[in-house]
């Protein structure tokens, strides 16, 4: 994707950039000393694209991906919020991913260790009128069920402003270490005075070698919804997940650590969370594939998701509430990886 430079705002100590794309959204470079890279778009505040050191994608993004606002580009990093999936009343996966976000020039510190030793990116998200009476919950879901009760009309219905008097500040903060890890932390503050309620996940489209040659391990034996038989629950009995045909689940009360190992590239993917009870794999096969229309019939192979994410129940704030969700994510050589899985993980 060819990109002009809009304006430069590269720092030695932080390695940051910004760029402008060609449908005029800002996208932040990041880059650490060794040489990994990251790309993030004020489009969904969805990271594009991570790589290694040795300059290799670690990504996926489909070649049909389309690259236009308000559509969502089908690989990297989705901002899922505030609906996973299509479990509720709004679009698939929510509205953040659709929206440009800014840039957080007055973002607080994450905590006391925070430091310049990365290079980071701070966005923030704040909703439109329109965002707040597409999303009906708590007492906006009450007051609708009761105008279906009482059998109104649309013309009946009189718009209330003050069922809808809640609002929202979601700041999210990507960052690439000196190791080339990506991070992403999002917190997400109740600024007005009622409560609400949303599900979450980083949807995290991995590259892959071949599916087939790809396992998961960190969540055996644990119970998971399965997505392709109505949500039925079940419990994982292999010693590892491995792929053979199109999955769907939401394993629940997940550990905060798992890995991804790829047989053909030698190579893992950590991933370590913080806030975010479940893990979502999904890989949609042959069949499926053929009628995304923004993604490769054969791709498939070289993909497959694993996200973090607050799905199966969701997260209420009341006001002045905040909540915080972490993603940490490296690559290590697959000969490397013994003893990741019982690491805690800490990140910033």
């Amino acid at each position: 994707m060819s990109m002009g430079h809009y304006t430069n705002l590269t720092d030695p100590r932080t390695e940051l950039e910004v760029v402008r794309d060609w449908n005029g959204v800002d996208q932040v470079v990041l880059r650490s000393p060794r040489g990994a890279y990251a790309r993030v778009s004020l489009h969904g505040g969805q990271v594009l694209s991570w790589r290694n050191d040795r300059g290799e994608e670690l990504l996926f993004t489909s070649s049909k991906a389309i690259f236009k606002p308000p559509k969502a580009m089908r690989g990297g990093i989705p901002i899922c919020f505030p609906q996973f999936g299509n479990s509720g009343t709004l679009e698939q996966h929510g509205f953040a991913r659709n929206r440009i976000w800014a840039l957080d020039e007055e973002h607080p510190p994450l905590n006391q260790n925070d430091n310049n030793s990365k290079a980071s990116v701070d966005l923030i998200l704040k909703p439109s009128e329109d965002d707040l009476k597409c999303w009906p919950h708590g007492e906006v879901v009450e007051h609708l069920h009761l105008i279906s009760l009482l059998m109104l009309t649309e013309f009946d219905f009189m718009y209330d402003p003050a069922i809808f008097d809640f609002s929202f500040e979601f700041r999210l903060r990507v960052s690439l270490t000196k190791d080339g890890n990506l991070s992403l932390v999002s917190r997400i503050r109740n600024v007005n005075g009622k409560p609400f309620s949303f599900s979450f996940g980083y949807h995290t489209y991995l590259s892959v070698s071949d599916i087939s040659e790809v396992r998961i391990e960190g969540l055996e034996t644990l119970d998971y919804l399965d997505n392709l038989s109505q949500r039925e629950r079940f419990t994982e009995q292999g010693d590892a997940i491995t792929f053979e045909s199109e999955v769907d689940r939401v394993y629940v009360s997940s550990p905060n650590v798992i890995a991804v190992l790829d047989h053909e590239k030698k190579r893992t993917f950590v991933i370590r969370k913080e806030g975010l009870p479940d893990v979502v794999v999904w890989n949609p096969w042959e069949k499926k594939s053929k009628n995304i229309v923004d993604f490769g019939d054969e791709e498939y192979k070289q993909m497959l998701c694993v996200d973090a994410a607050a799905a199966e129940r969701q997260i209420t704030l009341k006001p002045g509430e905040e909540w915080t969700g972490k993603l940490e994510l490296s690559e290590v050589p697959s000969t490397n990886c013994s003893g990741h899985l019982d690491q805690p993980g800490i990140i910033i």
